[in-house]
């Protein structure tokens, strides 16, 4: 058997060249750096291109002879992670050695096949490899969401996934006065009523209204308009394609997250990351003027000193108390508080950030709250963002004496936001002092929030993302994550935390 790959010429204008190609080079760029190279071959095995960022590892790719129209079939060139997936249809890792190919021995290769949604013949095959001897347990599942993309791109440019995008249109604005908009990739039909009730400012909050449609089917979320109008907006994915159905119901009341619905119970237990306005939640449930004990200050005055304050505040009749801080209590002190609330008379708010220590240490003080608030991070809240960028920028700069583009919110709209309101409210105050009046296009923004963000370092924002991923789609349980993602709960535990996964 040779040991090195002769190539052929191919054509690289095919359906799945043209449905893949986005996807490789998003994650090309999500990997920049690293030494992986990404392979897509066709349903024969040979490869329509390769990806790889690392200019030495590409070169080490290329000196194998792996090229646009090198053929991986398993009868030319043995067991290896493309032609032998190709061969059975089947996802396969394939570890240094056990590679039929010597010159492909000390290589870690995945691969996984890729099959039209519409006709379910096989496309072609999606493979990943790099130097043996690092973890590979993830390669599956970052691969299977790559392959995921293509397929739904193949899917949206067929015929078929057109005729439905247009027939749901069709359906849903039979009346004329009705504002209804879909969205697919690449294709935006809107209705005349959706085109007067909008204004370019809201595009972008729309948009991210729909993308959150896949993850909260059917749910209605209320969306303020820069007309200064709130309107419902239900967001539906279309069966069988990648598109949204985005229905503008009639004008609906004021709502924010940060309030409460109904007069909480007592205790009521606020939960939510930092920044995202998780002590003013707290106030507004407390009401009057109330009474705050934060349990960072036991650091400064010592357990013994805190808990004889506590003794007195909860001991005593007055107003609502807030508990900050309280991820930060021992198990003493979480005993202690628990014992003191139960017996005090007066309403209690106690807050927290999110996280296990509310299922391990922190579990008694979370089970004794009779209600409890879980705030939304601003990153799953990104309908919401245009308005919020808004009325933050009115507040620094003074209302109506700039505006943010639609370019600007897209821009903002994409941002990861870990720092949540706090940081949306700072980068606004950047904006004020950089245009204290007119019109505020993305290069006004601070040069931290201008662009797309990027990820922070090669393979992991990648891997990060599928494991996020992995645990929303599980309700938050990380041992149904693992699960889905087929590596052992200790494993996923281990890349939470090298990964700093909240």
């Amino acid at each position: 058997m040779a040991d090195r790959i002769a190539p052929e010429p191919r054509d690289e204008t095919t359906p799945l060249s043209r449905a893949a190609n986005p996807v490789l080079e998003r994650f090309a760029a999500e990997l920049a750096g690293s030494p992986v190279a990404l392979v897509l071959a066709d349903q024969t095995a040979k490869v329509v291109g390769v990806r790889s960022a690392n200019r030495s590892f590409h070169r080490t790719i290329e000196g194998l002879g792996i090229a646009p129209g090198v053929s991986f079939g398993e009868d030319e060139i043995g067991v290896n992670a493309v032609g032998t997936a190709a061969e059975t249809r089947q996802g396969l890792l394939v570890r240094g050695p056990e590679h039929s190919l010597v010159s492909f021995h000390a290589f870690t290769c995945y691969g996984h096949p890729i099959v039209n949604p519409v006709t379910r013949r096989l496309e072609g095959v999606l493979g990943i490899g790099r130097p043996s001897g690092e973890d590979d347990r993830l390669f599956p599942p970052l691969v299977q969401r790559m392959v995921r993309d293509i397929e739904d791109r193949l899917q949206l440019a067929s015929p078929h996934a057109q005729h439905r995008l247009l027939t749901a249109f069709q359906q849903a604005a039979r009346r004329r006065d009705r504002p209804v908009i879909v969205l697919g990739e690449g294709l935006v039909l809107a209705t005349p009523a959706a085109l007067d009730l909008l204004q370019p400012a809201d595009h972008a909050a729309v948009r991210a209204c729909a993308e959150q449609a896949p993850s909260c089917p059917g749910e209605t979320q209320r969306l303020g308009l820069a007309s200064g109008r709130t309107v419902a907006v239900h967001c539906a994915p279309i069966d069988g394609v990648h598109g949204v159905l985005v229905d503008i119901l009639a004008d609906a009341p004021a709502h924010r997250h940060d309030q409460f619905d109904r007069e909480p119970g007592w205790p009521l237990l606020v939960v939510g990351e930092p920044g995202s306005g998780r002590t003013t939640a707290a106030k507004e449930a407390a009401g009057g003027d109330p009474v705050t004990l934060d349990a960072a200050e036991i650091v400064r005055q010592g357990e013994q000193s805190w808990a004889v304050t506590m003794d007195d505040v909860l001991g005593s009749q007055g107003p609502a108390v807030i508990v900050d801080n309280a991820q930060l209590f021992s198990e003493r002190m979480t005993a202690l508080l628990v014992q003191r609330l139960r017996a005090t008379r007066r309403e209690v708010v106690v807050v927290s950030t999110p996280g296990e220590h509310l299922d391990g240490v922190h579990a008694p003080l979370a089970a004794l709250c009779t209600a409890r608030r879980n705030l939304l991070p601003l990153r799953r809240r990104r309908h919401e963002i245009p308005q919020l960028a808004q009325r933050a920028l009115d507040e620094v700069a003074g209302p109506g004496r700039t505006r943010l583009t639609a370019d600007a919110l897209n821009v903002l709209t994409a941002q990861p936001w870990p720092g949540n309101f706090s940081e949306l409210r700072r980068v606004m105050r950047a904006v004020a002092d950089t245009r204290s009046a007119g019109d505020i296009v993305p290069a006004d923004l601070p040069e931290s929030h201008r662009g797309r963000p990027s990820p922070g370092s090669p393979l992991r924002q990648a891997e990060r993302e599928v494991i996020v991923a992995a645990i929303e789609a599980a309700g938050g349980n990380k041992r149904k994550a693992a699960t889905a993602l087929g590596v052992s709960r200790s494993t996923l535990y281990n890349r939470i935390r090298a990964l700093r996964i909240d």
